[in-house]
This record gives C-alpha cells, structure tokens and sequence, in this order.
C-alpha cells in the first residue's frame, strides 16, 4: 500500500526564505534517499507561519528505509543542521495518508 507523509511545520515567519532554501535543497535529497518529492508549499495568503511537505512511498517499510538513508546522507545531516542552527522550524506534524481516489 502506497502512503504519503504530509508533514505540516509551523515555521518563524520572519525567517521564511531560510525555511524557501531548506525545501529547495530538499529536491535533490529526497529522491536520492528513496522518497518521492510531491512538493513544499509555502504560505501565498492568510496564515504566515504555516507551510507543508508532501512525500510519497511505496510502504511504510520504504519510508523506515528511507529514513534511515536520510541520516547517513551528508547534504541531509547537513540541511538538519541548517535547520537546527537558524532556528527557523518551529514545529513539526506527520501525517501518514493512504490514497482513496486519484485525480482525474
């Protein structure tokens, strides 16, 4: 059974372009630690401090391998360590969706 992670961060809405380059550096990470990039959303409208993550897996073993490759690749740890140094990330939720009905 195929999940999606959608992960809902509750970031500093001063530092949102920090939290911009830790989604973008994601886009080459993620794929090559066996993950399928969906996309980051940041805020357009309304609320300032909220944006999301979706990654997609074939199962939730895929996601545990995933997750284990995440922590010995070196731009991962090093995107963490972005994260953790300026603070930006607020808040972490996920959210594991299975797909009832596909886009037509």
């Amino acid at each position: 059974m195929a999940i999606t992670v959608f992960i809902r961060y509750r970031i500093d809405a001063f530092k949102r372009e920090l939290f911009e380059i830790y989604s973008q550096r994601w886009q080459s990470i993620i794929p090559r630690c066996g993950g399928d990039l969906i996309g980051y959303f940041m805020p357009h409208e309304g609320t300032n401090d909220v944006a999301h993550g979706l990654i997609s897996f074939d199962s939730l073993a895929a996601y545990e391998r995933y997750r284990a490759a995440l922590r010995a690749d070196a731009e991962g740890r090093a995107n963490f360590a972005l994260a953790e140094e300026h603070r930006f990330i607020l808040g972490e939720e996920r959210t594991f969706l299975r797909k009832l009905v596909a886009a037509q």
